[in-house]
């Protein structure tokens, strides 16, 4: 926002949340319309106008659900939130193996490393090995080294090593009975995104077939959909998301938690690409998904009133942070 001033923002949210009944609608039309960094500052003037309190606790005292979530990531600083997510991922029976494919498939070496200082500080163990003991296998292994923030960054491309890597690629999975997916994992998750791109290449000369079909033949679970992510991600970061969205909303139920992590932790980042690549996946808007899977809510799915509401205004701020 141009003309911000934090400290009038901190005011206008504070009167929308004091007494009987919340004002959502000031709510959105604050925090969707500035950024994050803005939201920070108000996050700082609404303590020194309300003291003892933080604007994080009163949000969720007077709002719940999904809603609630929503506007607690968007006053939360990004790395934190990615850091919230990871941890969450890890949380009670069973690892969310997805939140974590798509968390380390999509961050850059520099946003890991920050994920795990912040990890660090706020649990005071290493990521790495929390991840260590909540995941297994060659999943596990190649989960690992991807936390670990060290994908090489050169962007030189050596084509004689492109066609290197395809050719023992192709001989550790196509060419072979059984799949060596060390061979895989060191190369997809070492490998910087140019030379991945080139060896994309390089392996449909060599195979015939597109690496990622090879994976889905040669391998199953969730080694499977990290290595299959981890290349549509060296194809196109945007692309992947918008499918992660798509598959959010269909079917009978919706994925609340991918719909806000992506809407929020992309919304400065590459949002209008996503929305772009949406389109060209599925032949409509982003938007009209959205508008579309909460119309049909709101039209009898649920009865309770108050939830209705809430449906409504988390629609309108997935609208907004397109």
């Amino acid at each position: 926002k141009a003309d911000f001033n934090a400290k009038d923002d901190a005011v206008a949210l504070r009167k929308a949340m004091k007494g009987l009944g919340t004002n959502e609608k000031t709510l959105i039309d604050v925090l969707t319309q500035r950024s994050s960094g803005q939201r920070q500052l108000i996050c700082k003037a609404y303590q020194e106008e309300a003291p003892g309190k933080t604007l994080v606790e009163d949000l969720e005292g007077d709002n719940y659900g999904h809603f609630e979530d929503l506007l607690v990531a968007l006053v939360t600083p990004p790395v934190i939130y990615d850091c919230q997510e990871v941890t969450k991922a890890m949380k009670g029976v069973g690892t969310k193996d997805s939140v974590l494919i798509e968390i380390f498939a999509t961050r850059s070496n520099k946003q890991i490393k920050e994920i795990s200082d912040a990890y660090l500080k706020q649990t005071e163990k290493k990521l790495t090995l929390d991840l260590k003991k909540e995941t297994s296998g060659e999943f596990a292994k190649a989960i690992l080294i991807l936390a670990e923030g060290k994908r090489d960054e050169n962007t030189h491309v050596d084509a004689a090593k492109a066609k290197e890597d395809a050719k023992t690629l192709y001989n550790a999975g196509e060419k072979k009975w059984g799949t060596d997916e060390s061979k895989f994992i060191d190369i997809l998750c070492q490998r910087s995104i140019p030379q991945l791109r080139q060896t994309l290449v390089e392996y449909k000369t060599i195979s015939g077939k597109s690496l990622q079909e090879s994976i889905e033949g040669e391998m199953s679970g969730d080694l499977e959909e990290l290595l299959v992510a981890i290349v549509k991600c060296v194809k196109n970061v945007p692309a992947y998301l918008a499918e992660r969205l798509h598959q959010g909303m269909k079917g009978g139920g919706t994925d609340e938690c991918t719909l806000n992590r992506i809407m929020v932790s992309r919304s400065e980042i590459d949002m209008l690409d996503i929305r772009a690549e949406f389109k060209k996946l599925y032949s409509y808007s982003l938007h009209s998904a959205i508008e579309a899977l909460y119309s049909i809510k709101l039209k009898g799915v649920y009865t309770d009133c108050g939830f209705n509401g809430q449906l409504q205004y988390r629609s309108k701020i997935y609208m907004l942070q397109l």
